[in-house]
């Protein structure tokens, strides 16, 4: 078995684990730009202590390399637990981050997201970096 046969994907408007990519098109090389990465955009994940999303990477494949990069990794701690049982807990996390990033190259964001019941689910979009 390899990684890729753990992980899902399909259109992040019909499914609610997939990770959601919000990034310009383009960008010029060097200039810093924000990369929005969440789940459930469209159809909302539950976050109960049940089920939830743990946790979302974000990495970056050049074009013109063999490798991706790890950019950001984003965890999701707090899902209603509490002494007095599931859900009963102060706080929840939504599953929802921003990266700061520089790009030399153009190349594919990669977004992956771990929920607690349904295993790993993958999104993605390009971006085209400007000299």
């Amino acid at each position: 078995m390899k990684f890729a046969d753990l992980v899902q994907s399909a259109d992040w408007k019909t499914e609610k684990h997939v990770p959601v990519i919000e990034a310009p098109a383009t960008a010029k090389a060097g200039e810093k730009i924000t990369v929005k990465i969440s789940v459930g955009k469209e159809i909302a994940h539950p976050n109960t202590t049940e089920h939830h999303i743990r946790w979302i990477k974000l990495f970056f494949k050049p074009d013109n390399g063999k490798f991706a990069y790890e950019l950001g990794a984003f965890s999701f701690n707090a899902h209603g637990e509490s002494a007095e049982g599931p859900n009963k807990g102060p706080a929840y996390t939504e599953p929802s981050a921003l990266a700061e990033i520089k790009l030399a190259a153009s190349g594919t964001l990669v977004a992956a997201a771990y929920c607690n019941i349904h295993g790993l689910w993958e999104g993605s979009q390009t971006i085209s970096v400007e000299a």
